[in-house]
């Protein structure tokens, strides 16, 4: 099931700069909200097989992935297509149908953003 809070704030500003999802942990004390933000984005990257699937459409060449390219990681094709929802659910991945393929990219900024959000240095 699909957590829509998880979509609730943008992870670009106007100006394309990263903004990170929830306050800095080191902000103070988190938010039932953005703790379940937060916990949707971790939970969606603590399986092995969404945590391969995501490093792999991050570090493939020009910063798309065809499924095609990606899906040899030691499960069934329904069950990769499986986990690259949950990231799409969790707003990690974005995807686009061509044809009868779909390519998936890291959602704009999101790992800038979720290391923003863990920045120790960020403490007030």
């Amino acid at each position: 099931m699909s957590n829509p809070s998880v979509r609730e704030l943008p992870l670009l500003e106007p100006d394309g700069a990263a903004v990170p999802c929830c306050p800095p942990l080191t902000a103070g004390e988190l938010s039932p909200e953005d703790a379940d933000r937060m916990a949707a984005m971790f939970k969606a990257l603590s399986d092995p097989v969404r945590l391969r699937l995501f490093s792999r459409v991050a570090s493939h060449p020009g910063g798309e992935a065809c499924v095609c390219d990606i899906a040899d990681v030691g499960v069934s094709q329904p069950t990769v297509s499986h986990h690259l929802k949950r990231l799409r659910e969790a707003g990690l991945l974005t995807a686009e149908r061509r044809g009868t393929w779909v390519y998936y990219r890291v959602a704009p900024s999101v790992v800038a953003a979720m290391s923003a959000m863990l920045d120790l240095r960020s403490r007030p």
